[in-house]
């Protein structure tokens, strides 16, 4: 199991891989960061990244190691990895590779209430969410193309992911929509029959409030 973090943020795991390259100041940070895509990959909010830094420091995960001026800009600190930090880089990395975590997703909270909307809408709906899952998943391909053969697929890796990602999805989406609308999927008719009638059958109830179906339940 992942244990709890100094400075758990994965704007700090982000910081710290930019650093354990050279040392540099915020702003060089962030500019990295913006460069790698880091910020699409790991959800960064850029208000936090001074914090983070100071708190990365604080716990002995940077050092400065100096300071630079340009023109009239403000002087900037420059901060290093220190070897704390590249333990905790190392470990940190290890523990999200080895350990599934669990995740809120959007869509999974959608699909849990799903049952609040009338079959022929989730059909609608699933196929909008296929399209944009389908431009996705084109684009992300086009990307990717794009950096076959000028960067080692070790530094997209996370792309290669997230569009093994997509696809699945897709296929699963279609999977439902397609078992929807042509009546494959379990207990259509009883879904049908709430939104229709807004009654569900007594047996449904049942099973619904953790009991047992009449017809299953022992005579008293």
């Amino acid at each position: 199991m992942a244990r709890k973090r100094k400075v758990n943020n994965l704007m700090a795991l982000a910081v710290l891989s930019v650093l354990v390259m050279e040392p540099t100041h915020r702003y060089g940070i962030a500019a990295r960061l913006r460069e790698w895509g880091k910020d699409r990959d790991m959800g960064i909010k850029w208000g936090s990244l001074y914090t983070v830094v100071d708190n990365l420091a604080k716990h002995g995960f940077l050092e400065v190691a100096g300071s630079e001026r340009d023109g009239a800009r403000p002087e900037r600190t420059i901060y290093r990895i220190t070897p704390a930090g590249r333990a905790e880089l190392d470990d940190w990395t290890r523990d999200l590779i080895a350990d599934p975590a669990p995740e809120q997703r959007p869509f999974m909270a959608g699909l849990s209430v799903l049952s609040v909307l009338p079959p022929e809408d989730v059909v609608e709906l699933l196929g909008q969410r296929i399209g944009k899952l389908e431009k996705a998943i084109a684009d992300a391909r086009t990307e990717m193309a794009a950096l076959e053969g000028t960067l080692p697929r070790l530094f997209w890796i996370e792309d290669d992911y997230e569009l093994a990602m997509l696809e699945a999805e897709a296929a699963w989406a279609r999977s439902l929509r397609d078992s929807l609308a042509d009546g494959s999927f379990p207990a259509l008719d009883t879904w049908r029959t709430w939104h229709h009638e807004g009654t569900l059958p007594d047996d449904v109830l049942a099973l619904m409030e953790g009991g047992a179906p009449d017809s299953h339940r022992q005579p008293d």
